[in-house]
């Protein structure tokens, strides 16, 4: 009998007052007896409404059922059949937005704790698996695979699966993109990124770091002297955006992109670190995306004070509902309905406040939301030492300035077939963000597993 609590099982988490002094995991994941009750909440339903709610396509009632039968490893083998990441997609997949969004008991109370049930039987395996996966035989075809974000590594993982020799070539000095670079460690550790793209490699998967396309090698460099019969172009959107106010060349303002990769990638919050961050008293963040909820958040570990400047309401906030609530457990203070105009400097050129106006909601803009408005005569300051920008980001136009034939949107994004991921250039496909612009890392695998497909039918119908 299906377990009819309305309710999904709460997630085990760190205590706020604790977890604000460390970058250890706040979600702590279920145990076997809260993952077995809380499957056991899946009505098995015939239309699987969830599945079309998966942007990879995981079989979740079939999965979830494994779980009710106590076989965890049989359900790891039935979400890997179509997710090449699933200890990363249980943890940072916004599934209140996809698969839990259709789930049938969502109608009348909480939808099953997808992700959460995915979270944990990818952990159960990776704590018992002992046995590397066997590549499958090498077909005697050769694909490049620019940046090891989600997009690239879900593209060379299906393609390592069908035989192809993968290379992925990676700008960092660490593979993983924005999954070791933007995601912090309390949300997604960096040993679980490197478990899933250790088994990549154990499937034949080369990782070449340290790699820029476009400046170390080209685009039509891999398809001429070194051989690719096909190149995927998944370098994300790693160009930061800003307002344009005054005052933002100041010291002590910083894009998210730049914070968060020193203290996730350059372990600035380690003292000694080569690449530090002003330890700052007061910080603001403006944004209120994910990003900016993990740039908060992680300038609160280094002790400071930090205000999310944002310029709509709570209920516009594009962060996921569980960031947002960690977010305010921590400490973090919210100042809605406020845009910043100007930033202020001290006599030695930091920052000392932010100028802001109220602002008030008014007509739908494009986007469907409420546009805000200033309200006159409503300029205040906010005392701080420090700014970070968390405004979204935009391709970087190296690949597209240096690839023939490689057409792009105006604000950078490349273009390509829906459902193929096919460019303009011959042979070049291209998904995730480096085409959308920043999105989530489950959308960025659909693209990859699109293009893998694409690209091998297109190397196989040249034969």
């Amino acid at each position: 009998m299906p377990n009819m609590d309305p309710k999904k099982h709460a997630m085990p988490t760190q205590p706020a007052e604790q977890r604000i002094h460390n970058f250890e995991e706040v979600a702590q994941g279920y145990t076997a007896f809260i993952a077995m009750e809380e499957a056991q909440r899946c009505l098995n339903c015939k239309h699987r409404p969830c599945v079309s709610g998966c942007p990879v396509q995981v079989n979740i009632p079939d999965f979830i059922r494994l779980i009710v039968k106590g076989d965890m490893e049989g359900a790891y083998q039935e979400i890997a059949k179509t997710n090449a990441l699933p200890a990363v997609c249980g943890r940072v997949c916004p599934q209140e937005n996809q698969c839990e969004k259709q789930c049938v008991r969502g109608i009348r109370g909480e939808p099953v704790a997808i992700g959460r049930l995915e979270r944990f039987v990818a952990d159960e395996h990776n704590a018992s698996s002992r046995e590397a996966p066997v590549p499958a035989p090498r077909n005697g075809h050769k694909v490049a695979v620019i940046g090891s974000g989600p997009s690239g590594l879900a593209c060379a993982g299906d393609l390592a699966r069908k035989g192809y020799d993968v290379t992925v070539f990676e700008a960092l000095h660490r593979s993983g993109g924005v999954l070791v670079y933007g995601i912090p460690e309390f949300r997604l550790p960096k040993a679980i990124v490197q478990r899933e793209i250790d088994t990549l490699q154990a499937l034949g998967v080369r990782v070449e770091t340290n790699t820029v396309v476009g400046r170390t090698i080209t685009v039509d460099e891999l398809m001429g002297e070194y051989g690719y019969e096909a190149v995927f172009i998944g370098s994300g959107a790693g160009l930061p955006k800003f307002m344009n106010i005054p005052g933002e060349s100041l010291k002590g303002v910083y894009s998210a992109n730049e914070f968060l990769t020193r203290v996730n990638l350059m372990r600035a919050a380690v003292p000694g670190s080569d690449t530090p961050v002003q330890r700052a008293m007061h910080v603001a963040v403006v944004g209120g995306g994910n990003v900016a909820m993990d740039a908060a958040r992680c300038a609160r570990r280094l002790g400071a004070e930090v205000t999310v400047v944002y310029r709509r309401t709570r209920e516009e906030l594009p962060a996921r509902a569980e960031e947002v609530e960690h977010a305010m457990e921590e400490g973090i203070v919210f100042c809605f309905l406020t845009n910043p105009v100007e930033i202020l400097p001290d006599d030695q050129g930091w920052v000392r406040a932010i100028r802001c106006l109220r602002m008030e909601l008014g007509e739908p803009d494009a986007s469907g939301r409420r546009r805000p408005v200033a309200i006159p005569g409503s300029e205040h300051d906010l005392p701080m030492d420090a700014v970070i920008m968390a405004l979204g980001t935009s391709p970087n136009p190296l690949i597209r300035d240096t690839t023939d034939g490689l057409e792009t949107q105006r604000w950078g994004g490349i273009i390509v077939e829906e459902g193929s991921g096919k460019t303009s250039r011959e042979g070049v496909y291209a998904g995730g963000d480096a085409v959308t612009g920043a999105a989530t890392v489950i959308l960025a695998m659909g693209a990859g597993k699109q293009a893998a497909a694409a690209i091998d039918q297109y190397i196989q119908n040249k034969q």
